[in-house]
């Protein structure tokens, strides 16, 4: 077994929380819950999204918007609504640096008639990385929270509807191990399976 130590050390001790792995197809992923690690100079750390989030939150989505990756801005009721306050959700995480949240990851188990036509049952996942912040491996991390999420609610199946002209999203899917998996139109619905 893998242990994180501090500053991101790598080391053989019973006192030090287990490293998360996660193997897909393409990548394996290493990851320890709620560790801070240093990342591209920063400090980066991953935990559970709180209603205190919604500002940076819909920052963040905002970015996307002002990039073209997003169809319209959102408000921070929106981001509420969407991510903090529904009965759906199964996990929210976020990405945290220098006190404000860079990206953040939602799973949702797929409801009657929702938007984006998934099977009863499956998860509905969406992530958002500041733009500033992407390429940065922030993704992966936060996939691993949300695998494990996935895993222990018992999905089998999770779902990620990606804009056809969203080619950074298209790539991360992919690295993730998501396939497609239906004719989309404007979007592309990918699916992996847990």
């Amino acid at each position: 077994m893998v242990w994180l130590g501090q500053a991101g050390s790598r080391q053989e001790d019973s006192s030090l929380r287990p490293v998360r792995q996660h193997t897909s197809a393409v990548t394996t992923i290493e990851f320890c819950p709620g560790a801070t690690v240093r990342q591209d100079g920063r400090m980066t750390k991953i935990r559970p999204a709180r209603p205190t989030d919604a500002e940076d939150m819909s920052e963040v989505q905002n970015a996307i918007y002002r990039a073209g990756l997003r169809a319209s801005p959102v408000d921070v009721a929106l981001i509420r609504e969407r991510y903090l306050d529904t009965e759906n959700e199964v996990a929210c995480t976020v990405a945290e640096q220098e006190d404000r949240v860079v990206g953040f990851q939602s799973l949702k188990r797929a409801w009657p008639g929702n938007p984006y036509d998934v099977a009863e049952g499956w998860g509905i996942i969406g992530t958002h990385i500041h733009p500033d912040a992407g390429r940065s491996g922030l993704g992966r991390r936060l996939f691993v929270e949300s695998l494990a999420a996935a895993k222990a609610a018992g999905l089998r199946h999770l779902d990620a509807t990606i804009g056809a002209d969203n080619s950074p999203a298209l790539a991360y899917y992919s690295a993730m191990g998501f396939t497609p998996y239906q004719e989309g139109g404007d979007t592309i619905p990918h699916r992996f399976d847990v």
